[in-house]
């Protein structure tokens, strides 16, 4: 049983590693037909996209879903 469990690591093994070398960056530098990358955001259009959108929105969903109980009557 033992030579099967290392016969299958082997292969599970030699899979990722093609999987990884046939997914390298170096097929990035070839370009594709229609394929025109836009210009790079700044340091601002960044942190306002990554950081501050997201805070916003959990804010305003967080906001919302704690409305009904604010502004709710406790029923007796």
């Amino acid at each position: 049983m033992d030579k099967r469990n290392a016969l299958r690591a082997g292969a599970v093994s030699a899979v990722a590693t093609l999987m990884m070398l046939m997914s390298s960056p170096a097929f990035a530098l070839i370009r594709d037909d229609g394929d025109e990358p836009g210009g790079g955001l700044s340091v601002g259009e960044t942190v306002g996209l990554y950081v501050v959108i997201p805070i916003v929105a959990f804010l305003v969903i967080a906001g919302l879903v704690m409305l009904p109980s604010i502004t709710g009557k406790k029923k007796s």
